[in-house]
């Protein structure tokens, strides 16, 4: 079966337990000519998953409620194909499969009337193939107020510990009391070890699974931080090991960031500085494994870089600020850092021309860098869980604040709709031109 069947008919995908009966009546009504429509029976959500990236035309997509792994990434895989999607709901699973993007429920003692009904009203049949099915909002693009800053580096620049310096200023001042979350997005995540985490769970993958097949509430989402005390910020633990970036789900991610911001006024984010994607490499486990991070850059208003002003410490610097600019991040949205650095003077001077001089062919409107000074026995101020001092926290934090005041939110974290392809745009091989 390929998907194609005759003109004015649906070609419907099917998902449903053995035994459910509204999947053997479909089966029977199919087969049986009751209703016009084609009936492909699947085995699986992979099964599922593989014919809609096929290239295969379908109408619909009927998949029962019951089902492990149905979630919002699936949803969004047959509506990026303009597949609509209707779940048969017996009523066990309290969850809103609307907000999840299907286009809509169906109770599981469904009649033939009432399938072909919402066929009609919502499915495509094959002859107008290139309309697109109706689409309806997710609680991806809900409305939100919070703004998000990422903090990266390359390793022992100091990331980590400026992303915790940002938080607790942020924190300290009245109008985002309660309301700033410091996330740890790095694959090889500190931040549980800085801030003496006892219990390291529950934590990032816990918070992203909540996303896969609902919209967990502010309340909920207060259960699932840790509360950092005289800090003043939330503390969002991340992976528990490396390896666990391969449970992330690309959608159930960006849900995540989007509901976070939602229940927050200001999210800091500790990453790291690994951006490539399948068209850079050309690999998609590349991208995969770079999520977090890619996902995070994509909805910051402002991008902290820090490096250090020594040789090595300049290098790194200029490394992460061209990956930021190649990836797309605006020069105005950027802020370099230069961590661990000594007195004002001639050093800071020579530091500020050189970075200048090497980030030319990179771009020439960089902001300047931010100097943060060295502080003794910072170490054993992190160990005891006491506030950082204020030599660290006032110069990064008043350099976001005037960068975050200087750029527009970024507003547009709604879900990316279909765009229909006309024929013709998309070019030919030079060997087909005799066929043209």
């Amino acid at each position: 079966m390929n998907g194609v069947g005759p003109s004015g008919r649906h070609v419907v995908l099917g998902l449903g337990g053995p035994r459910a009966p509204w999947f053997r009546d479909v089966g029977r009504w199919a087969t049986g000519a009751a209703v016009p429509m084609d009936f492909v029976r699947c085995v699986s959500l992979d099964e599922v998953s593989a014919r809609l990236d096929d290239g295969s035309v379908y109408s619909a997509l009927l998949v029962d409620s019951s089902m492990l792994g149905l979630d919002r990434d699936l949803l969004d895989q047959a509506r990026t194909v303009g597949v609509a999607t209707f779940v048969v709901d017996d009523g066990r699973h309290q969850r809103d499969w609307i907000a999840l993007g299907a286009t809509g429920v169906l109770p599981s003692d469904l009649g033939r009337g009432e399938l072909m009904d919402q066929l009609e009203r919502h499915g495509r049949s094959i002859e107008r193939a290139a309309g697109v099915g109706t689409s309806h909002p997710s609680a991806d693009g809900a409305p939100w107020s919070g703004r998000l800053v990422a903090v990266t580096g390359d390793p022992g620049a100091g990331a980590s510990t400026m992303a915790m310096a940002l938080a607790q200023g942020l924190a300290d001042d009245a109008r985002n009391r309660g309301s700033v979350l410091l996330a740890d997005f790095a694959l090889r995540a500190d931040q549980a070890m800085y801030h003496d985490a006892r219990d390291i769970v529950p934590g990032l993958q816990e918070i992203v699974d909540a996303h896969r097949t609902g919209v967990p509430s502010p309340t909920e989402l207060r259960r699932l931080v840790f509360d950092t005390g005289e800090r003043g910020y939330h503390l969002l633990l991340g992976l528990r090991r490396h390896r666990d970036w391969a449970v992330l789900r690309p959608r159930a991610v960006d849900a995540t960031v989007a509901n976070l911001l939602a229940g927050y006024r200001r999210i800091v984010v500790d990453l790291e500085a690994d951006l490539e994607g399948h068209d850079e490499v050309g690999a998609i486990e590349v991208e995969e494994r770079n999520l977090l991070a890619r996902c995070a850059i994509a909805h910051a208003d402002v991008v902290v870089a820090v490096g250090t002003p020594d040789l090595k410490g300049l290098h790194g610097l200029l490394r992460v600020l061209a990956e930021l600019v190649g990836h797309g991040v605006e020069p105005d949205r950027i802020v370099p850092l230069c961590n661990k650095a000594g007195r004002p003077g001639r050093q800071r001077s020579e530091t500020t021309a050189a970075l200048a001089e090497l980030t030319a062919p990179v771009s020439t409107d960089l902001r300047a860098p931010v100097y943060v000074p060295l502080r003794r026995r910072l170490e054993s101020m992190i160990r005891d869980g006491v506030r950082l001092p204020e030599q660290l926290v006032t110069p990064v934090c008043a350099a976001v604040l005037a960068a975050l005041d200087q750029t527009a939110p970024r507003a547009d974290l709604t879900p990316r709709e279909s765009v229909a392809v006309v024929p013709g745009t998309l070019g030919f091989y030079p060997d087909d031109e005799e066929d043209r």
